[in-house]
């Protein structure tokens, strides 16, 4: 839905949606086109006209997506994309073989059911055939997106790294959520309380780095703290695991006094 939008904002036609024979498939892709301008076609019987086919469908089945297209339409001169974080450009190596230039583009973006994202400043990062990647350069840039290249070898690495500033921080705040309720807070005022104080880390980490926005116990070599913090954390199933981790890792990359005898609190040697 993003991508598309963004597409149609940046003033690209998109020709055809093409959807599973399934029939939420065809229901949601019908959605989408009348959004867009555009028509619906059914995978294995697509007639696709476009230039450029980009594949926004499940890591697992980018490969498999490619070889229902390959027999189907000539690829002679077509680009073809898919958005994977974590798979290179080869997935789509049968549409190489029939004569398209192939690229990944993944945007370092969080998407969820009900929400569509601008693109507007996004990054892509971006590998595959010199000519398509020139292609979806010029197309990343319209719709406002930054391009950055990544080598291959490297996109699992990229990925996890965008599974830690987004899934992974949605999962610390559930986490979080969860050790408010232990201390009296009601569940459902729990986030309001702490969007304050989340929001302005986050700005704290943008203007200032992860060092200068570095705030609490650890920063301030506060032990006797950290080690109240682990002894009530044992109440909440996964807090202190999760607390204790964090805090091991604060010890390696950020600020902090007293090291020593908080890596003891710790168990970290």
């Amino acid at each position: 839905m993003a991508l598309a939008m963004s597409l149609r904002a940046a003033q690209y036609t998109i020709s055809e949606i093409v959807s599973r024979p399934g029939k939420l498939s065809r229901r949601r892709a019908l959605a989408l086109a009348r959004k867009i301008g555009a028509c619906v076609t059914v995978l294995k019987k697509s007639e696709i006209f476009g230039d450029v086919v980009w594949l926004c469908v499940p890591d697992r089945e980018i490969a498999g997506c490619a070889r229902d297209l390959a027999d189907h339409i000539s690829w002679q001169g077509k680009v073809a994309i898919h958005s994977s974080g974590a798979l290179g450009s080869d997935e789509l190596a049968m549409l190489r073989r029939q004569g398209a230039k192939v690229v990944s583009a993944h945007p370092l973006m969080t998407f969820v059911p009900g929400v569509t994202p601008s693109l507007s400043g996004v990054a892509f990062a971006v590998e595959g055939d010199a000519a398509a990647v020139r292609v979806v350069q010029r197309i990343i840039v319209a719709m406002g997106g930054k391009v950055f290249p990544i080598r291959k070898q490297d996109k699992a690495m990229y990925h996890a790294w965008g599974t830690f500033v987004s899934p992974l921080l949605t999962a610390l705040l559930a986490m979080g959520e969860r050790v408010a309720e232990a201390a009296g807070v009601d569940p459902g005022q729990a986030r309001q309380r702490m969007l304050p104080m989340v929001r302005q880390t986050v700005e704290n980490y943008a203007s200032r780095g992860a060092a200068r926005g570095f705030s609490g116990p650890i920063v301030r070599g506060d032990a006797a703290t950290v080690k109240q913090h682990l002894k009530v954390l044992r109440d909440v199933p996964g807090a202190g695991e999760v607390y204790q981790a964090l805090a091991r890792a604060a010890l390696r990359t950020l600020p902090a006094k007293n090291r020593k005898r908080l890596a003891r609190v710790l168990g970290q040697r």
